[in-house]
């Protein structure tokens, strides 16, 4: 295992804060939504206007370089319909987002039968059964316990930085082929790329030639040598054309793949096991009857996501009018999905401010729905459930520090986090 993974790194933490990289992206809120977003939803399922605009926050600077007007949905019902009808409302909005155009040619704004093909030939490395039998067993386990074992010498740390943070991006780098000390230097590369650090635009553009000098030879050694990784299995998976037939997929098709996993991979599950381990820690009868109890420890999980979605409002675009809870949406519009607000609706949810993993089990749109269901959520669940019952076993006693400053949630409307997650281990 790589030493940068069990390093005092300072990368950590410029790369791993959620308060900071709201700041560089102009979109820092420094208040609890969730209040305000069950204030919507009362207002009505269907709202014109876009969340921001809603709530009074400005737009994000360079999200979109076309404008649409905008309009809100709130409720369960009507998020999971648009989550579904991906035809009707489209991720083709993403067409106008220039940081997400930097991915290149991604599932993330494909639609129909084109999102089917792309995305078939991916799906099959991150099933639940690989997320558990290949996933798990190459990389998340090991990872997990070289992190438990650097934390074993330790009297109190922040787990944000020192599990949550460095568990999801060693293992999404790992898997992808790459060695585990290029872990960091690839997301710094990354996130300065696709806009998420504010850097010069000459930094921005040296940054996006690194990450694919990064992959394109990545990609040129698999196929000369292949291995156990998803690169190698990008390059032999057969990819079905448009006309039927089939081919391989190009270099620059799999740094689109890899770009997106790197990203969103890295990012999302660092967020949500820090929300999941404050919850329990908070509330510390829901600790101890997960450690007494680990069949529990996946309802925490499903629950911290139902309850704070790391990220909780997602854009489409209409293609035609359409009809929403007897409101007409017109065509060309952009439609923010908050699923911060549908995840809480009390017409599907007894209590849903409460977090409560023994609430009765229903589906939630904390990881999507729909065509465009994350991608990697049974690699993000089995992250999670390996670093819990770690955790739970090393360290049962586990507490938040009492010394150190409450934790917040922070962030941007777009990326929920913790501040920190300071714990005591005895």
């Amino acid at each position: 295992m790589s030493q940068v993974l069990t390093a005092d790194d300072p990368r950590y933490k410029e790369l791993f804060d959620a308060s900071k990289e709201a700041r560089e992206l102009g979109n820092e809120i420094s208040i609890d939504v969730n209040p305000l977003l069950n204030a919507l939803r009362d207002r009505g399922s269907v709202l014109k206007g876009g969340l921001r605009e809603l709530l009074h926050l400005p737009e994000r600077p360079g999200a979109w370089d076309k404008q649409h007007e905008a309009w809100t949905l709130t409720t369960f019902s009507a998020c999971n319909r648009a989550l579904r009808e991906n035809l009707v409302f489209s991720s083709h909005i993403y067409h106008d987002s220039p940081p997400v155009r930097t991915l290149g040619d991604t599932i993330l704004w494909m639609t129909g039968d084109e999102h089917k093909r792309y995305r078939a030939a991916v799906q099959p490395m991150f099933i639940k059964p690989r997320a558990i039998n290949w996933w798990k067993k190459n990389w998340i386990d090991a990872i997990v316990d070289s992190l438990v074992g650097r934390l074993e010498g330790m009297d109190r740390a922040d787990l944000n930085f020192d599990l949550c943070a460095r568990l999801p991006v060693h293992t999404v780098t790992r898997g992808i082929g790459m060695e585990g000390d290029k872990a960091l230097t690839f997301r710094d590369h990354l996130l300065k790329a696709v806009g998420v650090r504010k850097v010069s635009l000459a930094e921005q553009a040296t940054a996006h030639a690194e990450v694919e000098r990064m992959l394109r030879e990545l990609i040129t050694e698999r196929r000369i040598q292949p291995g156990d990784d998803l690169v190698s299995g990008l390059i032999a998976a057969d990819f079905e054309l448009a006309d039927g037939g089939t081919s391989r997929l190009s270099d620059e098709q799999i740094m689109g793949y890899c770009r997106l996993i790197m990203l969103a991979g890295g990012g999302t599950t660092w967020r949500q096991l820090g929300i999941t381990i404050h919850a329990l820690l908070s509330n510390y009868s829901l600790w101890e009857a997960c450690r007494d109890n680990r069949e529990l420890i996946e309802d925490a999980i499903e629950e911290s996501a139902r309850w704070i979605p790391t990220d909780p409002v997602f854009p489409r675009l209409v293609t035609e009018e359409v009809e929403v809870d007897g409101q007409l949406i017109p065509k060309g519009v952009r439609v923010d999905v908050c699923m911060g607000s549908a995840n809480r609706d009390p017409s599907r949810w007894e209590n849903p401010d409460v977090y409560d993993p023994f609430r009765e089990k229903k589906s939630h749109l904390g990881f999507a729905i729909g065509p465009h269901q994350c991608l990697g959520m049974n690699i993000a669940k089995q992250e999670m459930l390996s670093a819990l019952n770690a955790l739970m076993d090393h360290f049962p006693n586990l507490r938040l520090d009492p010394e150190a400053p409450a934790p917040i949630l922070v962030g941007g409307l777009e990326q929920r986090g913790m501040s920190a997650v300071p714990v005591r281990f005895r």
